[in-house]
Formats: C-alpha cells, structure tokens, sequence
C-alpha cells in the first residue's frame, strides 16, 4: 500500500458480497460525499479531493473489485457494470448510509449513472468527471448511441492493447515504452505535459489492477465485422459495451437530484476523438482496413453524454458542464477548480 497523504486511512469493510478497501478522511461525522474511481486506477487518485472537502462532508472512496487493496471478485459482464454497482450497494448498506452524494470518474462515472438510474433516492448529487458515454465505450454511432455493427464489433476486451495489458502484469514501472504505465498516466490520463507529485502514488495504484479474462480487461469473440473481434461476457471492458450497458435512463428518475459534469478539453480517452476508440484509430490509419465513416464512425462520446443531460434538464433535472483545460483526470491537473465546482454542488 502507498504511503497516504496525511489525513487519511484505510479501512476494510466485510459486506454481504466481498471485503472492500475505503479510503477515508479522519472526520468523524458530516454528510457521505462516494468517490468512485475509474478503470486501471483505485481510490488513491482521490486523496486531495477527500481532504479539501467543505466542512460538513465526509469523503468514503471504495475500492472496487480487482483494483486497489479490495477483494478479487470475477466480473460478469453480462450484467454490464451491476457487479460494480451491487458491490456499492452491500457497501452503503453495511456503513448504514441511506443517501449520499456520489462523484464517479471515467468507469466510475458509468456505475454512479447507473446507480442512479436505480436508486435515486441514495442520490443526494451526481458528479461525473470524464464519465463513460451513458451508451458504454465504442461500437456505437450517433447522438442516442445506435450500434455501428449488431455485435459491437471493436468494443470489449481485445480492444485493450497487449502491450499495455503485459506491462500491468510485470509491473513495469520504467518509461521506455509508450504503452507502460507509466507513460499512459503521463500521456493519457493527464495532458499538458502535467507531473503530478503524486505520480508514484499513482503508477502504484494502476498497477494493482488484477489482469485476467474475469477482471481486467476481460475476454472477447471473434467477429466478421471490422476489426475481426467483439465482446466476450466476462471482465472490466466488456462491461462497458453497448447492450449491456445504458444509462440513459437517468432521464426518467425521480425524484432528479443536481448533476456536476466536468470533463477536460484535452481529454484523448473520453472524446469525440478518442485514442482509444477503435473506430478513430482506423480513420486516422491507425488499424488498416477501416470501413469507413458511413459503417465504423468515431464515437461522439462527450456529445452523447451532453445529449442525455439535456434531456435531463428537460425532463425537470438540472445539470451544470464545467469544461476545464485538462485531459482525463481533473480532480488531479486541476485541483482548485474541480474542489470549487464540487464544494458548489454539495452545498446545494
């Protein structure tokens, strides 16, 4: 385990479906504000935003399974991110919590809409940074998320790329090849040339992902549609394929509690563009034999995501966008202005 930023501790919580890791700051009471981290990451990333919470909230950041110092569970991805969510839910109910305010990054995102869409009532607010499309990660098209292909071909497991998925197993910890970890944190997560102080910190925390078919990335089938692969059923990534995953019922719930999105301007893994989307490899030849954008366009990630917040508003919702100068990980690059937007929201 990582040395903690002064302030925080760690506990182990056994609930109805498996022990979870918390990271916690030492109040004792004030309102539970559920930071919920993203895909090859765990709770560490959310250390200075747990201690520059407002006076009056508490910060809780769970673990999930297969990351961080949580128990090792398989993930049916069948269920899309359910596991993940049912895995909150034992967690709220053994911490005797009946509402909370939640804050979801990237993956994270993704589960807190899902929670959402489930239990509204849990919600006091919703804040996603850098979410998930509500319509999962790849193999769609369109503004309301239609399937490019029937089976999500490009989407899931295999589109995780080898190198990247071997270095997590050895460890590797140098910055001699594009695809470490190292490098991808630097690269991918954070923009502007960013160093975070915390970067060992965080090398640390990638590198507890639990790398499998039935964790990280997942498994996959083979496909006569581009790219020749689509989802498998178990693991991280097919979790997050269009089918099993769709959130865009938020816009239904009630009652509609008040949604924070903050997103990066610079942001290569949550974009219209994405890097890594598999469609937008291919246009930009990347992947050869690419079908073109009538058949396998880029995902407009962001813009589904604003499509369906708007439809929030609409339906009696509300929701604030705070676009910052950043790539994939504000509440990191951008601190100070993530930690406002936030104190704003929790305050009602």
């Amino acid at each position: 385990m990582s040395e903690l930023l002064a302030g925080l501790k760690v506990n182990y919580v056994d609930t109805k479906r498996l022990r979870t890791a918390i990271l916690v700051d030492e109040r004792e009471g004030g309102e539970p504000v559920i930071f919920v981290h993203g895909n090859v990451s765990s709770s560490l990333f959310w250390q200075e935003s747990i201690l520059a919470l407002p006076e009056g909230f508490r910060g809780i950041a769970p673990d999930l399974r297969g990351f961080g110092e949580s128990e090792t569970a398989p993930v049916d991805a069948t269920r899309g991110l359910g596991d993940f969510a049912d895995d909150l839910y034992s967690l709220v109910d053994a911490l005797d919590i009946t509402k909370a305010h939640f804050v979801g990054w990237s993956m994270g995102g993704g589960i807190v809409m899902r929670l959402l869409g489930e239990r509204p009532e849990l919600v006091a607010s919703l804040t996603l940074v850098s979410p998930v499309s509500p319509y999962g990660f790849g193999a769609t098209k369109g503004t309301t998320g239609e399937l490019a292909t029937p089976d999500a071909a490009g989407a899931g497991g295999a589109s995780a790329n080898p190198d990247f998925v071997a270095a997590l197993v050895a460890g590797d910890r140098g910055a001699d090849a594009p695809t470490s970890p190292r490098n991808v944190l630097n690269g991918a997560y954070f923009a502007n040339d960013f160093r975070s102080p915390l970067e060992e910190t965080f090398l640390d925390s990638m590198l507890t992902t639990k790398v499998g078919d039935g964790n990280y990335p997942g498994d996959s089938t083979a496909s006569d549609n581009w790219p020749g692969f689509a989802p498998g059923t178990r693991g991280v990534l097919n979790t997050m394929v269009p089918g099993v995953h769709d959130v865009s019922g938020i816009v239904n719930v009630s009652p509609k509690p008040p949604i924070l999105w903050v997103h990066g301007s610079k942001d290569i893994i949550v974009s219209d563009a994405s890097m890594f989307d598999l469609a937008n490899l291919g246009k930009i030849d990347v992947i050869p034999g690419w079908p073109g954008d009538e058949a396998c366009p880029p995902q407009p990630m962001v813009t589904q995501t604003r499509t369906v917040l708007d439809d929030y508003a609409a339906a009696g919702g509300s929701y604030r966008e705070v676009e910052l100068d950043c790539g994939h990980s504000a509440m990191v690059e951008r601190p100070a202005e993530f930690q406002a937007a936030l104190a704003q929201i929790l305050r009602g």
